[in-house]
């Protein structure tokens, strides 16, 4: 049997041609500009994000502090709860109050326990509210749960003023 020698055609060999590449590694690395922080300012420019527009949810209302619809509902964040309860515990003592759309019960992997807070989402206020002014303070597996809102829109405030915080 004959052997057969491949050889690569003039084109194949100018396709995968390869000159050392070190001088256009060199000349990349000079052109490229170095930049860093935030927003790649150079002096005299302004910050990219400075002009940006950014989307946000429609406020109903004025701007008074309040309980925030979430995109889907209105949810409720419970915690202190015992860390050997239940979804079903939780279902059952907060659907007297209204449909729950949605619960997030996290567990802890390391242990396989409840990390001790929940989330409950509504899918009007008038429920949510209810079930906070009926549940918050009461017992859930021999342990006082708290019940408030997740999320709460407030005063506009200075950075690092803390004397407004809910938790």
């Amino acid at each position: 049997m004959a052997e057969l020698e491949l050889q690569p055609t003039a084109e194949e060999r100018d396709e995968f041609q390869m000159d050392d590449g070190d001088d256009s590694i060199l000349k990349l690395k000079q052109s490229a500009k170095k930049r860093k922080g935030r927003g790649f300012q150079d002096d005299g420019e302004e910050a990219k994000g400075s002009n940006l527009q950014y989307e946000s949810m429609d406020v109903d209302g004025d701007y008074a502090s309040g309980p925030q619809r979430s995109v889907e509902g209105w949810i409720v964040f419970v915690s202190n709860i015992h860390e050997e309860a239940q979804e079903d515990d939780v279902y059952e003592k907060f659907a007297e109050y209204g449909d729950i759309k949605n619960l997030h019960l996290n567990l802890d992997r390391r242990t396989g326990f409840i990390k001790g807070y929940a989330l409950v989402e509504f899918e009007t206020k008038k429920e949510a509210q209810a079930a906070i002014d009926n549940l918050n303070g009461t017992n859930l597996l021999d342990q006082t749960i708290k019940v408030d809102w997740c999320f709460v829109k407030g005063p506009n405030q200075k950075r690092g003023d803390r004397d407004g915080r809910r938790r």
